[in-house]
């Protein structure tokens, strides 16, 4: 398995990273534990959250998922051995939301208490806020980047056009620069990406971190029709891919899995490495058991044929 390189830094990343939106949801501390102590054991180090996390869930208020993985970071003592990212922008109520960049600045701090640590290696803005000026929120970033509490920034849900208005207004002033973007990329929810953001991310040497790449699980093989998803934790998300299109990528991956032996989440995967610009999928797991088809996916090298038949059939 090859390092990636993030961003200009040295720091050197597998190319998988796990999503840490489980942790306090679907994954219970105990569990989410285990699911760290497999993940680290295998070898990979990037791990994504956000202050939000999960504040869905009835009677959470967000923060539950940096909490657990600071307790973890206590726990384990391997804050070292993380690539850490997590991110800042989403509604927390009470008015805690948005790119101001007073409210960065409290907010990474808040992130910091709850994840036991002094420093985020990758600090996201969790979406675009056309309402505060981009200098502004880069100023803040800034800040946190000259006291040593974030090494570098990323954006994610921002469109191509913003992303390089704000990378083009970082050179320019001088500001730190997003090196990574984390849109909605799979192999199913493609155009979008492909012909906004990615053109984009190529001029710019920008990495790509895409998350629901497993298509909330529809990716994974584990439902084979709309019915089966029925009571699943994303249900709604879930049955909007049981069309003519979603039944012919089902059909693609069904047919490489027979070919190479491997499983339909790691060909997923492997497809999403194999495209221009990505630098790690973010995956997640809510047992170990999961985890190990996630983890084999940047050891499975998909054959030229494969990569044009699964492209084929999720063309748009």
């Amino acid at each position: 398995m090859k390092l990636r390189q993030l961003g200009n830094s040295e720091m050197q990343v597998a190319p998988l990273m796990f999503g840490g939106n489980v942790f306090g949801w679907t994954a219970d501390t105990a569990t989410s534990f285990s699911i760290l102590d497999a993940f680290v054991g295998h070898g990979f180090n990037f791990i994504d959250t956000a202050d939000v996390y999960a504040r869905w869930v009835p009677g959470n208020h967000g923060g539950e998922s940096e909490t657990v993985l600071g307790e973890w970071f206590a726990r384990s003592g391997k804050r070292d051995e993380v690539v850490l990212a997590t991110k800042v922008g989403m509604d927390l109520g009470d008015g805690k939301k948005g790119l101001a960049g007073k409210y960065i600045l409290e907010a990474a701090e808040a992130s910091l208490r709850r994840l036991k640590t002094d420093y985020i290696d990758l600090y996201q803005s969790h979406v675009d806020d056309a309402t505060v000026p981009l200098d502004e929120t880069l100023r803040a970033y800034q800040k946190l980047i000259e006291q040593g509490k974030v090494r570098m920034i990323g954006a994610s849900n921002y469109t191509g056009a913003r992303l390089r208005e704000a990378v083009e207004l970082a050179k320019r002033e001088g500001l730190p620069v997003y090196q990574t973007l984390q849109p909605h990329y799979n192999l199913y929810d493609r155009q979008g990406f492909e012909q906004d953001q990615q053109p984009v991310a190529l001029e710019l040497g920008i990495g790509v971190v895409p998350y629901f790449s497993l298509a909330s699980g529809f990716l994974t093989g584990k439902y084979k029709t709309k019915e089966d998803s029925a009571g699943a934790n994303r249900e709604s998300r879930v049955a909007k891919y049981f069309d003519e299109r979603g039944m012919k990528i089902l059909a693609a991956l069904e047919e490489v899995s027979k070919e190479t032996g491997a499983k339909i989440a790691t060909i997923s995967l492997a497809w999403l490495m194999a495209q221009p610009t990505i630098l790690a999928p973010i995956a997640s797991a809510t047992s170990v058991a999961q985890l190990e088809d996630l983890v084999a996916a940047p050891n499975l090298t998909l054959s030229e044929d494969a990569l044009a038949k699964l492209t084929a059939a999720s063309a748009y």
